[in-house]
Parts: C-alpha cells; sequence; structure tokens
C-alpha cells in the first residue's frame, strides 16, 4: 500500500478526527519534515549510482545532474554525511520544489510514483512525530536529566533513520495506529498472547515457562498484526513499551521481544523468516563466542527463545535487554539516541566513541564476523559523567559471517543460514563499514568534518591491521538507498561509495 504525494493532507484530517490538539503544531511542522526528506533525498540523488543520471558537476555553489532525458536538477553541495534539514529547496530544469514527493514524480523515472508515494508518507508522519514531541526535538539532554528506562531512550529518536528519505514512512499505518504504536509517541503497547500448540511451532532455544500454557506456547504478537494480517482480536495482552524499530517492545523489568509486523516501515516489510527463528540461537552463540575476545569491549545480547507458528507472519524472538550490561549508574543508549544527548565534561567524545567501536567493529572482522552496526543495533555504556566505556550489539539476523576468517582463529564454524555466510572481503567491509561509518558514527557527528574529527585520532591510536588500511585506503562504503526504492523489484542490497573523510591513509 502506498500513499500518494498528498499524505500530508490525508494525515492532517485525520489528526483533525483523532488529535485535533495536534493539528496547529502539525501543520507547523511540515516545511521542517519536507526539508529533512529533501535533504536525504538531495544525498541519494547526488551520490547514488542512478542509472538516469548521465552527469554529475560540482562547484562551490553547488551540484548540478545532468539527466539522460536531457534535463538538468541543481541543488547545494551535498555533504553524504550530513543529517538535519538543510535543503530546502532543489531546482528541476528551472522550477524550485520543497517537496520531495512532488520532485520525484516530476522526475518521471521507473518507480517514481511509487517513490513519491513513499516520501509523502514519511513527510509526513515525521510532521506528526514532531507535532508530539517539541520537548524532545533537538533538544539535547544531559547527564543529570537522562532517562532512567531502556525505551526512554529509544523513544528520544523522533526523526528515524538519519539518512534515509523514507525516514518515517508507515504507509500501512493509520494516524490512530502512529500515536498508539510508535515509539516516539510514548504509548504502552498491549500484545497478544495468541495459544498455539507446541507441536504445530519452530521453536529455538529455550521458551520460558510464563510464556507457555500446557502445551502450548502464548506467542507475543503485535496488535496491528492482530488486526490487519491475522483478522483476530481480544485474548491475553502483555504490557510493552515499543522501542526505535516498533516491532520491537521492551517488557518491563524483562526482556526485549521482536514481533512480526507485515507493514512496510522505512523500505521494508517487517516479518520473521523461518530461517531466522532457525537460527537465532546459533547465531546468538557464535555472537557470545566472538565478543568474548574483545577484552571485555563489547557485549552481544543473548536471543532466549524463538517462535514461529508455521509462517513469517506469526513469529517473535525473546532476547536480553541491553540493559542487563550497565553497571552502577551506568546507561546503555543506542547510538542513534546520542545525537540527542549533551555530554558536558568529557571533552572529545565522538572520538572516543569511534576508537572504541572502531576496535570492536574491525576485531570482529579480523575474526570473521561483519556486524551490521548501525545506530539502532549498536549501544554503548556510558559512565555516569558520560565517558562511552563498552559496547552493547542486539539483533544478528543480518551480520555476515566468513567461515575462513573463523577457521583460521579456531573457532568452529556453525551451520548458518546462507544469506549470511561470505569469504568475499568486499562484502563483509560493506557491511561493517556502511553500517558503522557512513551509518552510526557519521548520524552522531553530523557532518563530514565532524565525521573526520572524530576518525582521525581513534585510526592513529588503532592497530595497524590490513582491515583498518581497508578503511583509510578508499571510498567508504553505503548502502545506495535511494537507489533501493527506484530500483524493479525494491529488494536487495545496492552500494554506493562515499569520499573518505581521512582523504587518505594517515598511518
Amino acid at each position: 500500500m502506498h500513499r500518494s504525494p498528498s499524505a500530508e493532507a490525508e494525515i492532517g484530517e485525520e489528526l483533525a478526527a483523532v488529535r485535533p490538539g495536534l493539528s496547529a503544531r502539525y501543520a507547523d511542522a511540515l516545511p521542517g519534515a519536507r526539508a529533512a526528506v529533501l535533504t536525504r533525498l538531495w544525498r541519494g540523488l547526488v551520490h547514488d549510482p542512478l542509472p538516469w543520471v548521465a552527469g554529475r558537476e560540482a562547484g562551490p555553489e553547488g551540484v548540478v545532474l545532468r539527466l539522460a532525458d536531457g534535463r538538468c536538477l541543481r541543488g547545494p553541495v551535498a555533504d553524504p554525511y550530513a543529517t538535519g534539514d538543510g535543503v530546502t529547496a532543489v531546482g528541476l530544469d528551472g522550477r524550485e520544489h520543497a517537496d520531495p514527493a512532488r520532485l520525484v514524480a516530476e522526475l518521471a523515472v521507473p518507480r517514481s510514483a511509487a517513490f513519491a508515494g513513499e516520501l509523502g508518507h514519511s513527510v509526513a508522519s515525521l510532521a506528526l512525530s514532531r507535532a508530539a514531541n517539541p520537548d524532545v526535538a533537538g533538544r539535547p539532554v544531559h547527564p543529570k536529566e537522562w532517562p532512567v528506562r531502556d525505551w526512554e531512550w529509544e523513544q528520544r529518536v523522533v526523526d528515524g533513520h538519519p539518512f534515509h528519505p523514507s525516514c518515517r514512512s508507515r504507509p500501512g499505518l493509520s494516524v490512530a495506529e502512529q500515536l498508539a504504536y510508535g515509539p516516539e509517541h510514548r504509548p504502552v503497547v498491549g500484545l497478544g498472547l495468541l495459544p498455539v500448540p507446541v507441536g504445530e511451532c519452530l521453536l529455538a532455544g529455550d521458551w520460558p515457562g510464563w510464556l507457555r500454557d500446557g502445551g502450548r506456547v502464548l506467542l507475543p504478537v503485535h496488535p496491528w498484526q492482530e488486526a490487519h494480517v491475522l483478522k483476530r482480536a481480544g485474548g491475553q495482552r502483555l504490557a510493552a513499551h515499543p522501542l526505535m524499530a516498533l516491532r520491537t517492545l521492551a517488557l518491563p523489568g524483562g526482556p526485549h521481544v521482536k514481533t512480526s509486523l507485515t507493514a512496510r516501515l522505512t523500505s521494508s516489510v517487517r516479518d520473521i523468516s523461518l530461517g531466522s527463528v532457525a537460527a537465532s540461537r546459533t547465531l546468538s552463540e557464535l555472537g557470545e563466542t566472538v565478543a568474548a575476545r574483545t577484552d571485555g569491549l563489547l557485549h552481544v545480547t543473548r536471543t532466549l527463545g524463538a517462535v514461529a507458528a508455521g509462517s513469517p507472519d506469526l513469529a517473535a524472538v525473546l532476547r536480553e535487554s541491553p540493559q542487563e550490561y550497565a553497571g552502577a549508574g551506568e546507561r546503555v543508549v543506542p547510538v542513534a539516541a546520542l545525537a540527542t544527548t549533551g555530554l558536558p565534561g568529557v571533552p572529545g567524545w565522538p572520538a572516543r566513541l569511534a576508537r572504541l567501536a572502531l576496535a570492536v567493529g574491525l576485531r570482529l572482522l579480523e575474526l570473521g564476523v561483519a556486524l551490521e552496526a548501525h545506530g539502532q543495533n549498536l549501544l554503548v555504556v556510558l559512565s555516569p559523567s558520560g565517558e562511552p566505556r563498552r559496547l552493547v550489539y542486539r539483533d544478528l539476523a543480518d551480520i555476515r559471517v566468513s567461515p575462513a576468517r573463523l577457521a583460521r582463529h579456531g573457532i568452529r564454524v556453525p551451520d548458518l543460514p546462507a544469506r549470511v555466510v561470505t569469504d568475499d572481503e568486499r562484502a563483509l567491509r560493506r557491511k561493517l563499514f556502511g553500517s558503522l561509518v557512513a551509518g552510526a558514527l557519521a548520524g552522531t557527528v553530523g557532518s563530514g568534518p565532524g565525521l573526520r574529527a572524530a576518525l582521525e585520532p581513534a585510526v592513529r591510536e588503532l592497530p595497524r591491521t590490513g582491515e583498518l588500511a581497508g578503511l583509510c585506503g578508499g571510498p567508504v562504503p553505503a548502502k545506495a538507498l535511494t537507489l533501493m526504492r527506484l530500483s524493479p523489484g525494491g529488494a536487495g542490497d545496492r552500494w554506493t561509495e562515499l569520499p573518505n573523510p581521512l582523504e587518505v591513509a594517515r598511518f
């Protein structure tokens, strides 16, 4: 399902019916939301290898894209690592466009109509998120005000993905459902508990007794999934708090539960494949094994159990809360939330974070595990004063594993799904560098100069390995997020190469 580029008006009308008190703030938030999505889109248009862009010319006044059909796109210089709302208009053949959905519709390239619908929804949902959070968006929080509960950190991420044009696209959710389920709206969500006979389930790990009823498994189900996919309601409920991923929720005082939610959020349908359930415990054990070789700098949240009732539409995974790895006075914070914090008294903390993250990421890459260390999966343990001490990683479903490297380091090679297994050096580096450097770290510092300032001192202190040379000696890989949404089928990763902020290897 895709909304048309008139999603702003549609969401405005729905909002007036279900939460009229937010309507004025929503209208006020729309121009900034358009600029935020347009900034992400322009980054993709400038830096992704789009087949209908015939040439690019960059100068101090901006960038000109010459299209294969003879038209020209003109816009400001596009820092590939910048975040925020910096691009307010882009010109297409002399006509200025402030609305990213209308710009893409006017481009009239393959899949542009569907993508324009996603962008319209992204703008409208982002404006809704900002309207509901005037006290959070853009305001740092200092250590004395730090949230106490894990989900409160996650709820501070109002704008979604820092680089994806579809950063807040939720085309399958009504306004009422966004308010009821979106983490930035701070709801308590009642998960359904669907009884399923054990014999009809694929089980991995130890499914806990408190989620069993005799010979039946009580499978946690997101209420959106109940209403739209399973067409059922009622029964037992489990109160939970949605995390950044929306379909993953924190149980108060307990584990996190990842649910199936077959709506398209950002750009992917969020079900849980049967292969992921089957491999969940094996991946968890591998994560613990390699984390043990980081001298205590990394913890991987354990998968406690996973279950699927014959379909990706009806599955759930239970994981440890990252808070299990916090000591006295410490906080475990998703890296994506760091941009909303203030860390006084910690000079150069982005460089300290970069050194910690690179040390851990490169060590695991050498061992044979490439983490998808974006700002949602990667968390940092902060001291009471804000010093980055250790890392926590969650959700191993999309890592890449090299059997040859594991064997070289004496680590038993487990039986894993084929999609996560590769010995290809380029694929392994893309997974780590694209998520960590072009993703988590860039999103935290918010600019190319900021990323360089964080990376340079970190690189000087790290061991001189081939993987570090690979990071410093060439372009930085990044997912071509705009190309992926404009490609036939729209499935699978596609990549681009970004200018290396280090410019040259600094050994």
